[in-house]
Order: structure tokens, then C-alpha cells, then sequence
């Protein structure tokens, strides 16, 4: 940890970048994911979006990205091992052609102005 940074982290982090495979309907993905998160109260909120200005060259084919929060990571660890997120994730990797995903707590860097 950097100095000055609190041993306490803040919330913990899912975030999901994806290249669809040709054909899918990403809708339907994006839908079931908005049913999924909202059947498992652990998850804290769910943002998504759609590259609209990315350079081909330094996105690497990925288009969306899909970031979910979580109060602490023991939320994260209840998500992951939940009955809906299972199922769900054999629909969702069948639906992809490339991944990257990374779980992390968050540190503050900067306080959003009141």
C-alpha cells in the first residue's frame, strides 16, 4: 500500500471487459445480467457500457464492460457462489469470445465533489 493509504480498503470491485462472440444478441446479455444482479442482494449496483470511442488498436476487439460493486469482498465471495451467478456464468462464457476480468478492492484516489 502506498503511504497515506488507509489498511482499510473501501468497496470491492468485479469488473468484466468482453468481446462477444458474432451473432450474439448482446440485449439478451445484458439483460439477464440486470435479472441476475437483481435477485442476489449482496450485489451493492451494476453499471455497464458500450465502447463508443476507443481506438481499435488499444481496445483489442473488447466492447463492453459490465462493473459491479460490492460493499465488502465477502459480497463478492456470497455473488460468486450463488446458485444464479453459476448458471448465469455458463450462458454469459458461452456468449464471449475474449474475457478479461479482474476483482479488486478499491482505494480512493479522489472524493466525488458533494
Amino acid at each position: 500500500m502506498g503511504e497515506g493509504e488507509e489498511a482499510a480498503m473501501g468497496e470491492f470491485k468485479h469488473l468484466v471487459i468482453v468481446k462477444f462472440k458474432e451473432g450474439v444478441v448482446e440485449e439478451d446479455i445484458v439483460k439477464g445480467m440486470k435479472k441476475l444482479v437483481s435477485e442476489i442482494d449482496a450485489v451493492k449496483s451494476f453499471e455497464w457500457g458500450q465502447d463508443v470511442e476507443g481506438q481499435e488498436m488499444l481496445r483489442q476487439g473488447f466492447t463492453h464492460a459490465f462493473l459491479l460493486t460490492f460493499n465488502k469482498k465477502e459480497d463478492y465471495t456470497t455473488f460468486a457462489s450463488h446458485p444464479s451467478h453459476v448458471e448465469f456464468s455458463a450462458t454469459f462464457s458461452a456468449a464471449i469470445e475474449k474475457i478479461v476480468l479482474l476483482d479488486f478492492p478499491t482505494v480512493l484516489g479522489k472524493a466525488p465533489a458533494a
